[in-house]
């Protein structure tokens, strides 16, 4: 685990991560901050109020795209090695000319 510094509504937070789980972190932090400040004009709120606004919102986005089936993962496996495949086709082809 590794410490990393982070900032939500201009103030600063240290959070424990693992190193491969960085990115991932910092573009929910992004996330987070961006529905905090719009949330935060829209209703004129601070402080707990607002992160518990903020966060029933992010859960209710989350639950809506949860019900409506989310990502059909086995399709998208199939369009990527579809895809894959096809790359290495043309690859393949490329080689012959060369």
């Amino acid at each position: 685990m590794e410490a990393l510094d982070i900032k939500l509504l201009g103030r600063e937070y240290r959070v424990a991560c693992k190193p491969e789980e960085r990115e991932g972190l910092l573009a929910a932090v992004t996330y987070l901050d961006e529905k905090m400040r719009d949330l935060a004009v829209k209703t004129n709120s601070a402080g707990e109020r607002l992160a518990v606004m903020t966060a029933l919102n992010i859960t209710h986005e989350f639950l809506q795209f949860q019900r409506s089936g989310g990502f059909d993962i086995p399709t998208l496996k199939r369009r990527i090695e579809h895809i894959n495949s096809r790359l290495d086709g043309a690859l393949a082809e490329q080689e012959t000319l060369s």
